[in-house]
């Protein structure tokens, strides 16, 4: 195959990230739990696909080398970033019952509690980063258990059963059940439009 001139190349990256860029930023964002980090880890995966171009635009999906790079790198950045946070945030709110909270800390929290579908990003920001990753690809990304196998590099049985724990801890934060009915869709676009400032 004959290389690709350099505009087309660079026209096709444009492209790219064109179409990318919102699901990679929803991804990141649910997988990091920080609107700006989720940014930034967007800008590097980026940057990564941008310097390896050439070799990518001939892939069949593009798009899922690029969920690959960042996944990878919120889950290398995982311990570091909520080390980072734990220093910067001291005690968490989520440690005390809601009822216990004064409104101003509830506004000041990560997210709005009264909403039921708030309260599902917050308790899937609570999981282990691993496990917050599988449950964004397969079901907020919609990915099979064989494409987040590939993207998290591991077998079918591991994505199973760090589904299965992760879904159980889930169970556990957000006992109530009716909050369970809430559509993976409208889940990730609440919170995106929050992000977004929509």
């Amino acid at each position: 195959m004959p290389p690709i001139p350099r505009d087309q190349r660079r026209a096709a990256f444009d492209h790219f990230v064109a179409d990318a860029a919102d699901s990679l930023v929803r991804t990141a964002y649910l997988v990091t739990g920080d609107a700006g980090h989720a940014e930034d880890l967007v800008q590097e995966t980026l940057f990564k696909v941008a310097r390896r171009w050439s070799r990518v635009v001939s892939m069949e999906h593009p798009q899922a080398y690029a969920r690959k790079v960042l996944v990878n790198l919120a889950l290398d950045g995982s311990k570091r970033r909520s080390q980072h946070r734990a220093e910067l945030q001291g005690p968490s709110l989520s440690d005390r019952p809601l009822s216990s909270r004064s409104e101003s800390e509830i506004s000041r929290g990560a997210f709005d509690v009264a909403d039921d579908r708030l309260e599902l990003i917050r308790a899937l920001g609570e999981l282990p980063p691993r496990q917050r990753a599988v449950l964004v690809l397969r079901y907020l990304d919609d990915l099979s258990e064989s494409e987040v196998a590939s993207t998290l590099g591991c077998s079918v049985g591991t994505v199973k059963s760090t589904t299965s724990r992760a879904l159980g801890k889930m169970r556990e934060l957000v006992p109530d059940k009716d909050q369970w009915s809430v559509p993976a869709h409208d889940l990730v676009f609440v919170q995106y439009e929050r992000i977004e400032g929509r």
